[in-house]
């Protein structure tokens, strides 16, 4: 895992708290948007489960002794907004620093630049393949992965396809 410099906020304990002054809590929220739209990039993560957040040092702030969790329910709703780039699904929030959209604009562009249109690659090559190590899609999760690649499918760029068992997408 990467490492994470945390803001100035995340060692003060109010900021684990919700502030009662609506401008003050406004400005929580955004840095806890912020904080947590960084940290899962910075982590290459894309998928929170609820119940597990506790356990995250995201959330759980061991040297003040401050855990987000004891207020989640009562933050969440503001704080997770699909407009900041985050949904819900199921316990399980989906982070997006890029959108689907984007994800699958990166990866045509890739597939255009290493001239892979009207070739076939399986899932596993786009998101673990040697040839996309060093690509910001690497490792990519693959629930948002096909998401991405659905949006290629809309633009006629793209048809996910399952073959030999596995799935795959033709890139048009």
């Amino acid at each position: 895992m990467a490492e994470v410099d945390w803001p100035w906020q995340y060692d003060f304990p109010p900021f684990f708290t919700i502030q009662p002054h609506l401008e003050t809590q406004n400005k929580q929220i955004k840095a806890w948007q912020s904080l947590i739209l960084d940290y899962f990039k910075n982590t290459k993560s894309y998928v929170l489960d609820v119940r597990e957040s506790q356990n995250s040092p995201l959330f759980n702030n061991a040297k003040i002794n401050r855990i987000l969790f004891d207020i989640f329910h009562e933050f969440a709703e503001p704080l997770f907004i699909c407009k900041s780039g985050l949904s819900f699904y199921n316990n399980r929030w989906y982070i997006y620093w890029h959108t689907p959209e984007e994800w699958g604009s990166m990866i045509y562009e890739w597939i255009q630049s290493n001239g892979m249109v009207n070739t076939v690659c399986t899932l596993y090559e786009l998101v673990s393949g040697d040839n996309t190590v060093g690509e910001e899609f690497y490792g990519l999760d693959v629930d948002l992965l096909l998401k991405a690649l659905r949006t290629l499918e809309h633009k006629k760029k793209a048809e996910i396809i399952m073959f030999d068992g596995n799935e795959g997408v033709k890139f048009l």
